[in-house]
């Protein structure tokens, strides 16, 4: 098995996944440009389906798959469309640095970093 070349971002979005015979309604949990793993519906290995989201379509195959969830890879690497679009908007959220949040003054720092308080 070779390393992913993505690395995925954690989101929530629900999606239909369309195979040949079926609609399944599952959510996406985990995303990258080149796959998706989807909790809440599963298909054979090596099953083609595609995912529609926001009218949008997004062909994949099931590289993996347990009884409700599934690992899927993108033939064509996510660049444009409401997917990428969330996908972009995860990532960013996830490097957004967070508030500096000042103690107020005679407290103590709780935890901390590197240094023992007692």
């Amino acid at each position: 098995m070779q390393p992913r070349s993505r690395h995925r971002i954690a989101v929530d979005i629900p999606v239909i996944v369309t195979t040949v015979l079926d609609s399944l309604e599952g959510t996406i949990v985990d995303l990258s440009e080149g796959g998706a793993q989807i909790a809440g519906c599963g298909l054979p290995a090596r099953s083609q389906c595609q995912i529609d989201y926001e009218g949008h379509v997004v062909f994949a195959m099931v590289q993996w798959s347990e009884e409700d969830r599934m690992g899927l890879r993108f033939p064509y690497e996510l660049n444009d469309g409401p997917l990428f679009d969330r996908l972009e908007l995860a990532r960013a959220a996830r490097l957004a640095p967070t508030a500096f949040q000042p103690r107020s003054p005679g407290t103590r720092p709780t935890g901390g970093f590197g240094r023992r308080f007692g």
